[in-house]
């Protein structure tokens, strides 16, 4: 048997999430159905994440196991040709034999991305949030600090049932930028809670219209209540952006690095 570590990209407007759902379509289920055409069989795909509805990935990784001997390169190619143009196959790797998607990452990094001008943008429908008002980036670089290091993120995340035991996740890096009429927030931890990079943005976007100060910030993460903090930013904004494991990192490039066992 082998392990598969294989890098997808796609575009989640298409999609109601990563995980197979019963009435809606999901990625999982359309790449699960290209593997099975491939491979001539159905092997157990675990993603590393489980982004929701409308979220996109630059980087999302599928373990799999598998004795089919086909080499990746054919194997990439072929699934690219029965997925949807919405996915694709960007990378894969042999991997350790232990290796799961989920539970060997070592950290991920999202994205969110808005469109800051005052005339939306038709062409970024669904994969950019439109705010209109504007945005003091020196004000958001000050926010996004407060939330640097090892923090319980409760007032954060919506609790349903995902998250249990210790809410604690360390940010590495917290910031914002501007290209032009996009602004776009990067996140990096060593794990995310249930829609913490929404709750974040959506928190952070009240800190630009005033309503809550950057000062008051540590005062919330220390709340540990989800009503002290900001709304949930929408979906279409977010993109998981880079996947790290010992050794390896998944970004829209593929893999880059070798496994360190």
């Amino acid at each position: 048997m082998r392990t598969l570590l294989l890098a997808l990209a796609y575009d989640g407007a298409c999609f109601h999430g990563w995980q197979v759902q019963k009435n809606a379509s999901s990625v999982q289920q359309t790449f699960q159905d290209a593997v099975e055409r491939v491979l001539g069989e159905r092997p157990d795909c675990k993603g590393c994440s489980r982004t929701d509805s409308g979220v996109h990935a630059n980087c999302f990784c599928v373990s799999l196991r598998t004795s089919h001997p086909i080499p990746c390169e054919r194997l990439q190619a072929a699934l690219n040709h029965f997925l949807p143009e919405s996915v694709s196959v960007l990378d894969i790797r042999e991997a350790p034999e232990s290796l799961h998607a989920r539970y060997s990452c070592l950290g991920k990094e999202y994205e969110y991305r808005i469109w800051n001008a005052r005339a939306r943008n038709p062409f970024l429908r669904g994969r950019a949030l439109h705010y209109y008002y504007p945005l003091d980036l020196e004000l958001l670089g000050r926010a996004a600090a407060c939330f640097l290091g090892p923090h319980d993120f409760s007032s954060f995340c919506t609790l349903d049932g995902r998250d249990r035991g210790d809410l604690t996740r360390t940010i590495t890096r917290s910031e914002w930028r501007r290209e032009g009429d996009s602004v776009i927030y990067t996140v990096a931890a060593d794990g995310f809670l249930y829609n913490m990079v929404r709750i974040l943005v959506g928190t952070q976007l009240y800190v630009a219209q005033g309503k809550i100060k950057p000062e008051e910030l540590p005062r919330i993460l220390e709340a540990r209540d989800r009503s002290q903090a900001g709304p949930t930013a929408p979906p279409q904004g977010l993109y998981l952006n880079r996947v790290f494991y010992r050794g390896l990192t998944c970004s829209a490039a593929g893999f880059q690095g070798e496994f360190d066992e």
